[in-house]
């Protein structure tokens, strides 16, 4: 396999060649994938395996209109690429209009790193999550789970001169213990597993393990709840996939204003929380710049190389920005926004454990599972509990409960908190295969709404 800086430069001399474009991206991408799997207290799988993406965007430019168009492929033979090109621009030729139409980004430097081996991944790289699983596989619980390591390279050029490359290492570990027909779940993620230690994942998953030693059944209704940072990042990743300024514009989503224009400068809550993304964050870095292969109301293929700062999605409790990519921004006259591929929320200074510690009566909620929405212009979701829900009781966790179906939107639990704790790195259980990075707080919500109870176990 040749290196994907050479798929680079064959596809803009193709294309150059073909001529039938006035532009043309192209995004490659070589993934090093490893992964180790456990069940009933043994090791199963592992595997390791390599892979790449190839896409050409292709750009034809005409006196009253843009046309775009993209081919991805992950075929590794160099002979097919000019296949590819060809594909890319006679698609562009025949494409609608593209309303994202945006000028081409100016050529700059080419990184230093341009020209370096790709790095990869092994199993290797789970050698102290293994032996801490051994370990942990003496004991009386039976363990199940997943650890999974990711490297990616992406590189990105345009025919303008424009050169981009970004390593991003994903890990993450999810563990799941069975005791007396009781069942638990953590997770956690990381660029990499050395500071990583199971013995602290197993300790916590054998305290609420203990806590379903007693078991309440509880109706459904409205509880005090205290969300931990895991099942908020599933609510506020879910938001933010849902803050596109050009949906909010045009009346189609839960951040419309009644009567046209956007909820931005409205306070959702009280609590001094921020919500933000930056790609800088310290220990959950990701991709500066943008590298996609198709546009959406977030982003834009004529963005493609357009570096990515922090955006403070909510600020102090306030809604404070929306997505737009540079020709929506121009179009409804705001600022340029781009997610980056992480979410963070400060949040106060207690602890789950503090917080406990202050409830008379109410519900920890340990992990949510198989969110879908039920209204998108309200961004009300549906969803189940699952391995974990627990009684409080005058400051402590005194059983394990049924599970239930809950009815919430984003948008109303944080309007209706009424306490955050410390920010925290913390894997999403429901969007961990898509959206690994995340630092919370817990939350207090005085009235969760538990819809119906679950049969699920």
């Amino acid at each position: 396999m040749i290196g994907a800086q050479q798929v680079v430069d064959i596809a803009l001399a193709e294309a150059a060649r073909r001529g039938k474009a006035d532009e043309t991206m192209v995004l490659v991408t070589d993934r090093a994938d490893a992964s180790l799997r456990w069940a009933g207290n043994s090791m199963t799988t592992n595997g390791e395996s390599v892979s790449r993406t190839t896409t050409v965007v292709s750009v034809v430019r005409r006196e009253n209109s843009t046309h775009v168009a993209s081919v991805r492929s992950s075929e590794v033979d160099p002979a097919a690429i000019p296949a590819l090109v060809a594909a890319s621009q006679d698609a562009a030729l025949t494409a609608p209009e593209a309303r994202d139409s945006a000028p081409p980004l100016p050529g700059d430097t080419t990184p230093d790193d341009w020209d370096d081996p790709v790095p990869g991944t092994g199993v290797g790289e789970f050698t102290a999550i293994a032996d801490g699983l051994v370990r942990g596989f003496r004991g009386a619980d039976r363990l199940y789970g997943y650890a999974r390591h990711i490297v990616e390279t992406t590189f990105l050029a345009t025919s303008n001169g424009l050169r981009r490359r970004y390593t991003q290492p994903t890990g993450s570990v999810e563990i799941n213990a069975k005791r007396d027909g009781a069942s638990a779940w953590v997770g956690l993620n990381a660029p990499d597993f050395t500071a990583v230690t199971v013995d602290s994942m197993l300790e916590e998953l054998s305290t609420r393990l203990g806590w379903a030693r007693r078991r309440v059944e509880l109706p459904a209704g409205r509880y005090e709840t205290i969300m931990p940072p895991s099942t908020v990042a599933d609510m506020l990743i879910y938001l933010n996939w849902h803050m596109d300024g050009r949906g909010a514009q045009e009346g189609r989503t839960a951040l419309s204003a009644p009567g046209g224009g956007t909820r931005v400068g409205e306070k959702l809550t009280d609590l001094p929380l921020t919500m933000y993304s930056d790609p800088t964050a310290d220990g959950l870095e990701c991709l500066p710049f943008v590298a996609v292969p198709a546009s959406s109301d977030r982003v834009s293929v004529f963005d493609n190389g357009l570096a990515i700062g922090r955006v403070d999605w909510i600020r102090d409790g306030v809604i404070n920005a929306l997505a737009y990519p540079r020709a929506a921004a121009e179009e409804f006259h705001a600022p340029v926004a781009v997610p980056a591929d992480n979410l963070l929320m400060t949040g106060g200074t207690a602890s789950v454990r503090d917080m406990v510690a202050r409830t008379e009566r109410g519900l920890l909620l340990t992990t949510f599972w198989y969110i879908r929405t039920v209204d998108p212009t309200t961004l009300l979701v549906t969803g189940l509990t699952r391995d974990g829900v627990y009684l409080v009781e005058d400051g402590e966790v005194t059983a394990a409960v049924n599970n239930f179906r809950f009815n919430e939107s984003p948008l109303d639990v944080l309007r209706r908190a009424t306490e955050a704790g410390a920010s925290e790195y913390t894997l999403p259980r429901e969007w961990g295969d898509w959206a690994t990075r995340a630092k919370m707080p817990a939350l207090r919500v005085p009235d969760f709404h538990m819809s119906s109870v679950s049969q699920a176990q």
